[in-house]
């Protein structure tokens, strides 16, 4: 089979709802394909739901790294009494952060690509002319579209691993860890159209002659 007919294997397998068959289909090179065109065109929708409504554009992902964020910090206090004062402890009190933990940091680091905060090198980059500027933005662009296209493809893999395994959450029933980890391939095509929205904000100010490199600051604002 070749690999474009395997990257076309993927679509009906995702139809079919089986974990087994995602997992065979996936398992291929044609999967690479298929998720190079799921991060493209993820990207480019994501941007306009990001592009169409401001609201979610700057409260969606560091909402969710907040709540995700609260909600280990709960467990953990919860967790603290629980042991020391009623001499008992919940059994996902250990295993539920992590997985919380990995939301939290996945969206977190999405929204930061939109902040520009992971190595901007901005100090370095404003000394250099517009195009060399535009030059390095655009590597930037094509780094980061790469490591959502690689961690796209492999975290579906492993979800679908994961499920066709029925693989449990540790000390906890009825709670798949699929669940948890369908989130990673979300986020990254969160974060490829943050890629694409700053690679076009970047486009438009060098056409345009505006300053191209900002210093980026953390935590702040879009």
């Amino acid at each position: 089979m070749s690999i474009w007919a395997e990257a076309g294997a993927v679509i009906p397998a995702i139809f079919a709802g089986s974990a087994w068959e995602m997992r065979d289909a996936f398992y291929t090179d044609g999967m690479w394909i298929f998720c190079f065109f799921v991060t493209l065109i993820g990207g480019i929708l994501a941007n306009q739901f990001f592009k169409r409504l401001p609201f979610m554009d700057r409260h969606l992902e560091r909402g969710i790294a907040v709540a995700t964020y609260l909600m280990i910090a709960a467990i953990i206090f919860w967790g603290v009494i629980d042991r020391f004062i009623f001499s008992s402890q919940w059994s996902g009190s250990t295993t539920v952060p992590p997985f919380l933990f990995m939301i939290m940091a996945w969206f977190g680091c999405s929204y930061n690509v939109r902040l520009r905060t992971h190595l901007s090198f901005s100090e370095f980059r404003a000394k250099m002319k517009p195009t060399g500027q535009m030059a390095a933005l655009t590597l930037d662009g094509v780094l980061w579209f790469g490591f959502c296209w690689i961690a796209i493809t492999t975290s579906l893999r492993f979800t679908a691993y994961s499920a066709d395994n029925f693989q449990l959450v540790d000390g906890i029933d009825n709670t798949m860890k699929w669940w948890f980890y369908i989130t990673v391939p979300v986020a990254f095509i969160l974060m490829s159209g943050r890629v694409v929205g700053n690679w076009l904000d970047d486009w438009r100010n060098y056409r345009s002659g505006n300053e191209i490199i900002q210093t980026a600051v953390i935590g702040g604002e879009v």
